[in-house]
């Protein structure tokens, strides 16, 4: 996929993010899907949810924690599958003591494509999250090995 000259690089694994970086890029990221979520649901249609916690962005990027980005791609056939999957996955998740924030999306050009942006306390509560049963029987058990491509880079908030 070829990018233009004008499109930001994304941070290398090594890098961090700022609190007001975090902030603006989940403004940038929501604004989108709150108006396609509520014309979604004007229409009657479900729709996955984008939104991690009743918190602000703000509350949820305070004091830093551990940001896990994470992208993955279905095998052909299998994204309504995992879409599914991740629709009964995601409210478990964002309950989690440790979790900040947890947002899932799927993209618009390829809806096989879905993109995973997650905020936890610190490490322990990532490595909690990995271990919880809902993690194991929904991600573990049944999406990764519907997947093509899983890819997860962890960065820190300055």
């Amino acid at each position: 996929m070829e990018r233009s000259a004008h499109a930001r690089q994304a941070p290398r694994a090594h890098e961090a993010f700022s609190r007001r970086s975090v902030i603006a890029i989940l403004a940038i990221y929501l604004s989108p899907w709150a108006a396609a979520a509520s014309q979604a649901q004007d229409q009657g249609a479900k729709t996955m949810n984008h939104y991690a916690t009743q918190k602000s962005i703000s509350e949820a990027v305070d004091g830093g924690g551990l940001l896990v980005v994470a992208q993955w791609e279905a095998k052909p056939g299998e994204a309504d599958k995992i879409a599914a999957i991740l629709d009964r996955f995601l409210p478990e998740a964002q309950r989690e003591d440790g979790v900040k924030l947890f947002l899932i999306s799927r993209a618009k050009d390829n809806p096989a494509q879905f993109l995973f942006y997650e905020l936890f306390r610190d490490e322990a509560a990532f490595k909690a999250h990995q271990e919880s049963a809902h993690f194991k029987t929904y991600i573990a058990g049944e999406a990764l090995p519907l997947l093509a491509k899983r890819e997860r880079a962890q960065y820190g908030l300055l």
